[in-house]
Order: C-alpha cells, then structure tokens, then sequence
C-alpha cells in the first residue's frame, strides 16, 4: 500500500481494467491527478508520486494496465499496430476520467499525468480528447505513433506521424520533460509534441535534462507542484 495515502480499489461497472483511488473526496480537494503508469510499472507505484507531492489537498485516479503494459510495441511503432492495444489504454483513462466526474470532480480540476510508456498515453489522451482540462503532464514521454505521413523524414526506422488531431487544448498548461539521450523517447518526438499541443492551444513548457537517462528528477516534482497549485 502506498505511504501516507488511503488507497481504494474501485470496482468498474463498465467491466474495465483495475483502478485505484487515493486522496480527498471532491468536496475537500482542489484538483485530481488522472496517473498512467509506464511498462512493467503499476497504478500503485503512480500513486507513490502522489503522495511524494506532499499535497493533501489533492485527489488521484490511476488505472492498472493488464500485464503491467499498455501496449506491446514501442510507443513510435506504426499507429495501426498499436491496435487494439491503443484504444484499449485510452478506454482505461477515459474510464478514470469518468470515476472523478462521477466523483464530482469538474472537468477543470483534472490534470492528466503519465510516465514514459503511461506519459505517452497521457499525452495522446488529451491530443485525442482535448479540454478542458487543468493540465497535462508527460514526463519521459512523446505522441504516440507513426507511418501516418510518408513524405516526412523518418523517426527510428519509421515515417513519421501526421499529427492530424481535431481537438483543442486553448491555455491547458504542458509540461514535458526527457533526458536529452533517451533510449526511449526520441528527442525530436519530445520537441514535435510540444509543437503539436501548443498549434492545438495548449500553453507547454518542455525541460530537456542533459546526458542520458529515463526518469524524472526533484525539479520535475517540483514543477508538478506548481502546476498544481
């Protein structure tokens, strides 16, 4: 059980995944955290940062993947086959989504947060869904997908995406943040994200750590908090 949070397992009406519950109720809390856990990772570690933010006043929905993976591929494999896997995880975070407005969370209070594998759902979720929302977090994460677009330049051995979103994201705060060498997350993926979120309205903010590495620091906590408050 995670340090200094009551965690709640929630039951799915509809059926869904496992979905753990942490936090104030709704008529006490400021903002609810939606966490999406990385590969190998789970729902209970993703609620582990909620209570490092050292913030009581702030509520957490994190769904647990099947098999602690969202999908069996990199996240820049051909958007096709990520299928069914892909609209599988958005359905796990649509379904945490719907817990907090259930809840009576507003739709303005929720902040979509995703590490690596998770962070690329988060980020591809918002693009998908769009606002409102309070904020969107990726840390070590990109859009997911590619081969979409042909005539662009290759990323790790694939033609790009077209980033072809519909949706709107006007004055949502972004943070992303990645090693500048990471074995995971291309940097130009990071850097298209940013460009892509900020073309749909968003307001983003991308921190690139020097050297190589997957993870995120104090200063990324930091900077949660903020976002946050």
């Amino acid at each position: 059980m995670t340090a200094g949070l009551n965690v709640d397992p929630l039951a799915d009406p509809h059926g869904g995944g496992a979905l753990l519950r942490a936090g104030p109720t709704a008529a006490i809390a400021r903002k609810v955290l939606i966490l999406v856990h990385g590969r190998g990772a789970s729902a209970d570690q993703m609620l582990g940062l909620a209570g490092a933010l050292g913030l009581p006043d702030v509520a957490a929905f994190a769904p647990q993947a099947a098999g602690h993976s969202w999908w069996p591929t990199s996240f820049l494999a051909p958007t096709e086959t990520l299928e069914p896997w892909l609209n599988s995880a958005l359905a796990a975070v649509d379904r945490a989504t719907q817990a907090a407005l259930e809840e009576g969370f507003s739709p303005q209070q929720i902040v979509l947060l995703g590490f690596s594998q998770g962070g690329c759902l988060a980020l591809e979720a918002a693009a998908r869904r769009g606002a409102p929302l309070a904020a969107i977090i990726g840390l070590s994460a990109g859009l997911a997908g590619t081969s979409d677009a042909p005539q662009k330049p290759t990323i790790r051995g694939f033609p790009d995406k077209a980033f072809d979103y519909t949706a709107r994201l006007d004055g949502v705060p972004v943070y992303l943040s990645c090693h500048e060498d990471d074995p995971h997350i291309p940097l130009a993926r990071v850097h298209d994200s940013a460009r892509v979120l900020e073309a749909m309205g968003a307001a983003a903010e991308t921190r690139i750590k020097p050297g190589s590495g997957h993870g995120f620091d104090e200063a990324d906590i930091g900077t949660v908090r903020r976002l946050l408050a």
